[in-house]
């Protein structure tokens, strides 16, 4: 949704664009394209619309590509000062990070609030550099 801003510029694109999407390959790409493409879902659609169920339209924010934070993978934990852990979220996905809810192995970087849990203990266990509210807003170029 983010990616596109609304529903029927998703039911539109192409499976190349759905593609441009983070994290979306070719497989979930084209299951999308065939979801659309089929007129029984295209009809619900249309059905849920006529009943009044209504899908907002959103800022389409994409990720920047050259951002400070691309090619990191990161998870945010605790409670951060300045900005809540959407916000911070966000602002990681349009400086150019995959964000997750959970660390991995493929996590490269924790954000670390005051009373950070048990993410704190697991990224450690993986080797993930791990930065504080004042690292991660460094990176953003907001301090």
């Amino acid at each position: 949704a983010e990616h596109f801003g609304e529903l029927p510029k998703i039911a539109k694109a192409s499976t190349a664009e759905i593609e441009e999407v983070p994290d979306v390959g070719p497989v979930v790409a084209a299951h999308l394209r065939d979801f659309f493409d089929e007129p029984r879902n295209r009809k619900v659609i249309e059905r849920l619309v006529e009943a009044g169920v209504e899908w907002p339209a959103v800022s389409a924010r994409r990720a920047s590509r050259d951002g400070p934070l691309a090619g990191e993978t990161l998870v945010v934990t605790g409670t951060l000062e300045s900005m809540t852990r959407d916000e911070a979220r966000e602002a990681a996905r349009v400086a150019g990070a995959t964000v997750t809810d959970s660390v991995s192995r493929r996590t490269t970087l924790l954000v670390v609030g005051a009373d950070p849990g048990s993410k704190l203990g697991k990224a450690k266990e993986l080797g993930v550099r791990v930065i504080d509210e004042a690292g991660f807003r460094k990176l953003l170029g907001r301090d």
